[in-house]
């Protein structure tokens, strides 16, 4: 009965361990691997049977000069902690893994040790072939759509910048097009032949994106080897750096002399390297809050921002909604085999009312969600806008869309709009007996904005 209990306890412990997530290897006092679960066997690429039983030293093999993690805990006794080591099982194929290993103890004596392993293998082949596209700026300001004389500003500024070889820090809102621009810049660039290479410094942790940016040398770290990093990389072209004030302020100062001195270090190396790439970082706040805040260096600032764009949010642009819908909608139309025509009228007031906290990417999404609702239909009606977008822009609709009979004579949508910004913005500066900075921060625009606005509409303003 002992024994079925026994043999029970096993099946469970062997049953428990080929189920939990990390690799885990145990090796006895003589080197020889005694447990070894299902996930270690994936993440080295191994058969149980290739390993149980049979010295370590046999099936792997280590970098010269470089030991088992398993091996110098069971000769010093001491646990090994979050280190990361490469090494190569028996077909050659190199293994990445973060390990925690500990030593076994039994009345004082070292019996074995045992290994707990995450793999990084597909984390390191990710970021060497997958987190940047070498000549991937598919966008040229062709493709930019709005006629708004914010959005034109802007282009007419970006093609500018396109002409020569300076920093440039593009300024806007999550969802408002930043990359679109950055890469119509690199498109109509001088550089254009070269690399493009982008990459979200707020998608890896600090120790990851500092051998990313700037690479590493062999010996810097326990299997570190020879890596240009992404400034490397965009050699002749252009390094796009998104969301520049999520990475840490050691990592700016090391940006910033990168800039300055136009050469990167890499990890562990003791040479300088020289570089020719275009820096275009982008933010998706504002930059002084971003200073004031510590979250960006102002020397660093200063350095990017040679030349500085800012895009409009969607709800600064809403003449350009109608020409987003149908791009869209003829967008959609392509990938789904549809053939939608348009929106409702009830359907463009909504859009019209709502802020677009999401800006065109939030008008993107909900066009695209609307569609995936019709079927045999032609025309976008509020029975096909998802929920929540309802729900969340109704209420606004009434409060800020005054409802009106329509007048006998019909105008262009264009023109409609034009006349009722002109009318409320009117109404909020004389609310205000013409001070501007508080008119704009009622409205939620900049007071350059505003002013722009009251010029191009022809408000008169005391």
């Amino acid at each position: 009965m002992a024994n079925e209990s026994h043999e029970t306890f096993l099946r469970i412990y062997a049953h428990i361990l080929d189920n939990i997530s990390e690799g885990v290897h145990v090796i006895d006092a003589q080197g020889t691997s005694i447990v070894y679960n299902r996930k270690m066997s994936e993440l080295e690429a191994m058969n149980k049977h290739d390993v149980l039983n049979r010295p370590l030293t046999e099936v792997f093999q280590f970098p010269q000069g470089q030991e088992s993690t398993l091996l110098r805990c069971l000769r010093t006794g001491k646990s090994v902690r979050n280190v990361r080591q490469t090494y190569f099982n028996d077909k050659g194929i190199e293994i990445t893994t973060i390990n925690n290993t500990f030593p076994l103890m039994e009345d004082g004596r070292i019996i074995g040790a045992m290994e707990i392993a995450n793999d990084v293998t597909k984390m390191e082949r990710l970021i060497r072939e997958n987190l940047w596209d070498k000549n991937g700026a598919r966008y040229t300001f062709d493709t930019i759509i709005g006629d708004s004389p914010s959005i034109r500003e802007v282009i007419e500024s970006a093609k500018r910048a396109a002409r020569t070889s300076s920093s440039v820090l593009v300024v806007g809102e999550t969802g408002a097009g930043k990359e679109l621009f950055v890469q119509s810049i690199h498109n109509a660039s001088l550089r254009a032949g070269g690399p493009f290479i982008s990459q979200n410094c707020a998608a890896l942790p600090d120790t990851l994106i500092e051998g990313l940016l700037f690479g590493t040398a062999r010996g810097a770290f326990t299997g570190a080897v020879e890596r240009p990093g992404l400034f490397e990389q965009a050699e002749g072209g252009t390094l796009f750096l998104d969301e520049i004030n999520s990475l840490s302020m050691p990592l700016q100062a090391k940006l910033l002399r990168a800039l300055q001195e136009k050469s990167i270090r890499r990890i562990g190396d003791t040479k300088d390297r020289a570089i020719d790439v275009r820096i275009i970082a982008a933010l998706n706040e504002d930059p002084i809050e971003a200073i004031s805040q510590q979250r960006l260096r102002k020397d660093l600032y200063y350095r990017l921002g040679v030349v500085t764009l800012f895009i409009p949010p969607l709800r600064e642009r809403k003449e350009d909604i109608p020409l987003l819908v149908d791009h869209f909608i003829r967008k959609y139309n392509q990938l789904f085999q549809m053939d939608v025509t348009g929106i409702s009228e009830e359907v463009m007031r909504f859009f019209l009312s709502h802020d677009w906290p999401g800006n065109v990417r939030e008008l993107q999404h909900v066009i695209e969600g609307a569609m995936n609702l019709m079927t045999d239909e032609t025309v976008i009606t509020t029975a096909h806008l998802p929920y929540h977008f309802l729900r969340r822009t109704g209420s606004a609709a009434k409060e800020k869309m005054p409802v009106q009979p329509l007048a006998d004579e019909i105008k262009p949508l264009k023109e409609k709009m034009r006349e009722f910004e002109a009318y409320y913005i009117q109404r909020v500066v004389e609310k205000h007996k013409g001070n501007i900075s508080r008119s704009a921060r009622e409205l939620g625009i900049s007071r350059q904005s505003l002013q722009y606005r009251l010029r191009k509409l022809g408000v008169k303003h005391t």
